[in-house]
C-alpha cells in the first residue's frame, strides 16, 4: 500500500498525474485534479494524456458525444514555460558579448531602454513574446529545461520522508 501524496489516502495502485506543474503519486479520487500520466508499454517513457475531449467523428451528433462523462478539468500549469533563475545574467552577459548597449538592444526589440534595465536587474520578468524576442535576438535560451544541465528531475518526497501535501497544510476550521 501506498500513501496518496495528495490526500493521504491509502491506496494499492497509485497513479502519476501533473497537478499544478509537480508530478505526483495520487489515489484514484485525487487523479482528476490534474493531468495523468501514464507508463507506455515499454515501460521506459511516459506518455501524457491530454484531459481535451476530441470529438470522433464529424458526422456524429454532439448530444451523442456528451454521454454523461464528466470532463476533467485541463492543468493549466502543463502549457507554461518556465523562465531560467539567473535569466537577467544571460540577457546582461548576451548583450555585452553582441557590443550592444542597452538602449540599443530596446531599439531593435522595439522596448525602452529602461525595460531592458529592469531585465537585466532582475526586476522585472519578461512576458513570452519579448522572451522569444531576447532569445532570437541574443541567440540565448531563457526556458527551463533548454539545456540538458539545468534539468533535475524529482525523485519523490512522500515515500522518502512519509509526509504528504495533507500534512503540510494547515487547515482553518
Amino acid at each position: 500500500m501506498v500513501q496518496c501524496e495528495m490526500c493521504g489516502a491509502e491506496t494499492a495502485s497509485p497513479r502519476t498525474a501533473k497537478i499544478e506543474g509537480a508530478e505526483l503519486q495520487v489515489c484514484d479520487d485525487c487523479v482528476n485534479f490534474g493531468t495523468e500520466i501514464r507508463q507506455e508499454p515499454t515501460g521506459s517513457r511516459t506518455t501524457k494524456y491530454s484531459t481535451k475531449r476530441r470529438s470522433t467523428t464529424s458526422n456524429t451528433p454532439s448530444s451523442s458525444r456528451s454521454s454523461g462523462r464528466s470532463r476533467r478539468r485541463r492543468d493549466p500549469f502543463d502549457d507554461l514555460e518556465e523562465i531560467v533563475a539567473d535569466y537577467d545574467v544571460r540577457i546582461r552577459s548576451a548583450r555585452e558579448a553582441a557590443g550592444l548597449s542597452q538602449a540599443e538592444l530596446g531599439q531593435q526589440l522595439n522596448e525602452k531602454a529602461s525595460f531592458i534595465r529592469k531585465l537585466e536587474h532582475g526586476e522585472s520578468l519578461p512576458s513570452d513574446d519579448i522572451r522569444r524576442k531576447l532569445e532570437h535576438a541574443l541567440d540565448i535560451d531563457l526556458v527551463e529545461g533548454s539545456d540538458e544541465e539545468d534539468v533535475t528531475e524529482w525523485s519523490g518526497g512522500s515515500t522518502a520522508t512519509g509526509m504528504t501535501l495533507g500534512d503540510v497544510v494547515e487547515r482553518k476550521d
